[in-house]
This record gives C-alpha cells, sequence and structure tokens, in this order.
C-alpha cells in the first residue's frame, strides 16, 4: 500500500537534488523517450542541460512552482529536472491513488543520512521497518518519561515573557528556537544541556550543520567554498562527538532520566545506527517543533476568536491543576488548531519518491525510476479538499472526513512520522502553558511572509507582543 508515513522534512530543491544523486540517471532516460511514454501534461524544458530548473529559481522555491505547475496542468503534471522527468501529485486523490510496492525505505531518513554521508541502513525489508518502529518508540518513551520537563521548559518561556513590559515587542521564532533546542537536547541527549552555555554552543554548531544539508547538489557551492565546507565538516564532527560521547557515557548504565538514547540502546542497534538515529533527531526534530510552535503562535496572534476558544478549553481541563500528559490528551480543539497550523503554514510542503516499478494514477503511465514528487504545499491548499483554503480556521478539522483526509498525507493519525509526534506534543505543552497566562498579540501592520525552505518559515523575525490573562 501506499506510504505515506513519512512526513519529509527537507530543503526543497535539495531533496529533489538528493534523490536524483541516490538514483541517478540511467543513459536510456532521456528527455525524449521518457516524456513520449509518459504522456503526462506538463513544462517541456527551458534549457536542454537544466530542463526546468531556471524556471523553479524564478519562481522562489519549489513549492512556488508546483503551485504554477497544477494550476495549468491539473493534479497530476510534470517538468524536467536537468535530463530527468519528474511528476508532480497535486490533489489528495492522486496521491492516494499513487501505488508504489517496492518502497520500502524512509525517504527523508534516506535523503538525509546521505547528505550526511551515513550507509548503515540497506538491511531487509523487516529490518528496516523493526529499526524505524524502535525510532518511533524510543521518542515516544522519551515524551512519556520526560513529560515534567516539557512542562517546566515552557513555564521558564513563560516566566521570561511575563517579565517584560506589555509594549515589548517579543522575537517570537528566537525565542521558540531556543526552547525548542533545550526540550530536544534534554529529551534526547540528557543532563547534559541543563546548563545554558552547553544549549548555546549545541545551537551554533547545529546551526550550523542544518543550514548547510542539501546545498552543493545543485551547483556544487559547499564544495567550491573550502572555507565553508571546513566549517559544516568541523561542525558535523562536533555533533557526532557529542553523540558518541553520551551513548559512551550511557551505555550500559542506568540514570534516573530516561532519554531517547537509552531507549534506543534498548534495541539491537549496533553504535553507528544509534548515532544516526540520534543525528536525525537532533537534526530533525529541532526544526521541525520551533516551526510548528512559532506557527501555531503567530496564528493565534491572528485570531482573537481562536484564541479565546483554546483558552477556554484548557481552562476547562485543567482548571487550576497542573498539566499532565493525560489531560493534554482531552484538548481536542489544540490538536484542531495544531493540524490547522500544519495545513495553513504548509510546513512541510514536498517530499519526493522515486517509482521503483512503472506505477498508474489516473489515465496517466509514470515509468519506472521516474521521480515522484507528492506537492504537500498544493494539497493542503487545493479548494476542492479544504473550502477558504489560505483561511486559519481549526474548525474544519471537528468534521472527521477532513481529519482522515489530513491523516492519508501523513500530518495526524497512523501514518504520522516520530519528529512530528514529538513536535505536536511539545508544542501542545507550550500553547498550554502560555494561553493559559497570556495573551498572544500581532504587532500592528506586521504581515508573517512565508519562506519555503527546509521547512516553511517566516521571511523576517515573528514580533508579537504578550499580556497577563489575571
Amino acid at each position: 500500500m501506499l506510504d505515506f508515513a513519512i512526513f519529509a522534512v527537507t530543503f526543497l530543491l535539495a531533496l529533489v537534488g538528493a534523490v536524483l544523486y541516490l538514483y541517478p540517471v540511467t543513459a536510456a532516460s532521456g528527455p525524449g523517450a521518457s516524456r513520449q511514454a509518459s504522456g503526462i501534461p506538463g513544462f517541456t524544458p527551458t534549457e536542454e542541460k537544466d530542463g526546468n530548473l531556471p524556471d523553479i529559481v524564478n519562481s522562489g522555491s519549489l513549492h512556488e512552482f508546483l503551485v504554477n505547475l497544477h494550476e495549468r496542468y491539473g493534479p497530476v503534471a510534470s517538468f524536467w529536472f536537468g535530463r530527468r522527468l519528474v511528476v508532480s501529485l497535486g490533489t489528495a486523490d492522486v496521491l492516494k491513488q499513487h501505488f508504489n510496492p517496492n518502497k520500502t525505505s524512509d525517504p527523508f531518513e534516506t535523503m538525509l543520512k546521505s547528505l550526511l554521508g551515513y550507509h548503515s541502513g540497506g538491511g531487509s525489508v523487516s529490518e528496516d521497518h523493526m529499526r524505524r518502529k524502535l525510532y518511533g518508540n524510543a521518542m515516544t518513551a522519551a515524551l512519556q518519561s520526560n513529560f515534567p520537563l516539557l512542562v517546566k521548559l515552557s513555564e521558564e518561556l513563560l516566566d521570561k515573557w511575563l517579565s517584560y513590559p506589555e509594549t515589548q515587542h517579543v522575537p517570537l521564532s528566537q525565542h521558540v528556537l531556543g526552547f525548542a533546542l533545550k526540550s530536544v537536547t534534554r529529551l534526547a541527549l540528557g543532563s547534559t544541556f541543563e546548563e545554558e552555555q552547553e544549549v548555546i554552543h549545541f545551537q551554533k554548531i547545529h546551526g550550523t550543520v542544518w543550514s548547510e544539508i542539501g546545498k552543493g547538489f545543485l551547483d556544487g557551492s559547499l564544495d567550491k567554498n573550502a572555507t565553508r565546507k571546513k566549517q559544516y565538516e568541523d561542525a558535523l564532527m562536533q555533533l557526532e562527538s557529542i553523540l558518541k560521547k553520551i551513548i559512551k557515557e550511557r551505555k550500559g548504565r542506568n540514570f534516573g532520566q530516561h532519554i531517547f538514547i537509552d531507549f534506543l540502546m534498548q534495541g539491537n542497534l549496533n553504535e553507528q545506527q544509534i548515532l544516526e538515529d540520534s543525528m536525525i533527531f537532533s537534526l530533525a526534530g529541532c526544526i521541525i517543533t520551533a516551526k510548528l510552535c512559532t506557527w501555531a503562535i503567530c496564528f493565534l496572534t491572528t485570531s482573537e476568536e481562536v484564541q479565546k476558544k483554546l483558552y477556554k478549553e484548557i481552562d476547562q481541563v485543567f482548571g487550576k491543576g497542573p498539566i499532565t500528559s493525560e489531560k493534554t490528551e482531552q484538548l481536542r480543539y489544540c490538536q484542531q488548531v495544531l493540524c490547522e497550523t500544519v495545513r495553513t503554514a504548509r510546513l512541510t510542503p514536498v517530499c519526493a519518491r522515486l517509482q521503483d516499478i512503472e506505477g498508474k494514477v489516473g489515465p496517466f503511465v509514470i515509468p519506472k525510476e521516474t521521480l515522484v514528487l507528492y506537492a504537500l504545499g498544493v494539497v493542503l491548499q487545493d479548494p476542492s479538499t479544504w473550502p477558504s483554503p489560505h483561511k486559519f480556521d481549526p474548525d474544519r478539522f471537528a468534521d472527521e472526513s477532513v481529519m482522515k483526509v489530513f491523516s492519508s498525507l501523513g500530518f495526524s493519525g497512523t501514518w504520522e512520522c516520530p519528529e512530528l509526534r514529538f513536535a505536536y506534543t511539545v508544542a501542545t505543552v507550550l500553547v498550554s502553558v502560555l494561553v493559559r497566562r497570556l495573551h498572544l498579540l500581532a504587532v500592528e501592520g506586521q504581515v508573517f511572509e512565508m519562506k519555503y525552505e527546509l521547512v516553511t518559515s517566516s521571511r523576517e523575525e515573528a514580533w508579537i507582543t504578550v499580556s497577563k490573562r489575571h
């Protein structure tokens, strides 16, 4: 069956480049033959060598290019990345039809590990499945064991904002990124990161590695810049060194705080596999969490009615009592707010997969070894699925059929990826802590313009103000 389990978080063009890197074009896959075989409508190559790459660049992002592509050619459309045919799927219905029975790997994990130079995967289907299951279970267990810590970190941010004058502008993106880094490092790596200076150091090297991931597949820019390449390699080596040290220190020992690495070590993984999975979580988990929390707060500042309704639910569920893991599961409307945040922000607009065998979507045949894009950003704004798609309206997710469509895309439910599940939990705690005590307010005149890169972010710093509820 079609596997939507992975919520790909990638630098959009690098995602395409990485898949092409992993599955290079064969000699027989020239433009003429493949295009004629597919018969799929779409753009013809702008340039013989680069295909439609100039059009993608001129559009500003791959997502914005795909919006134009699907507006012109419909839900199944094609374009050229270099000399390779790419097919993009742009509605929920055609995504459901896409069938890839030989798909056994996680496209995000495969891409990210290839960029990091990791090659410990490639086991049997059952081995890969068990490893992914262990990864997800370890993340869930880390959340359950450290829930009070999440509340404590959220309350630290609350106290910081409570200390500000009500007119002071708060740099939301900056503060939430710091919060996300603390959450991920403490839950994944343990007490090493209790000290502020350790988190700051980690943030610096994390930022260097994450900002460079994917660069070079299109233009070789990283290889052409010796200084930048050395900074990236040094930062990656420092991250690996930190992880290796923690793995070594915790192996065979019993700590009061059980973290993500501890739960990984309970499985049948070697040290390299534990290192790789810890790296993936440290990199991706932080970014997804930071952006989800940032966008959720941004949208709450622009919708007073939504914020009022959310506050009412939080007050009814928790009253004056503590925020607990069990009670957060009762926050139905909060879940709707976070789902609508993911949809409205197009949090991860694109993921990609190689067509292992010839497939068919509607009347169109997708040739073997075609790169297939899931234009999730387009799908999440499709008016036939989401009425008034540009409106932030959490009430739409009160409809179970709407939630079912959302789940089928990998954004909730059974197919939800571990990093997103982690982000939903952290965001639920943070939003509950903040909204319980604060009115979240927009800065007059500010427009949150979206920038589609690793994940959708605000093009400029997102500023807000806060005022006390009581």
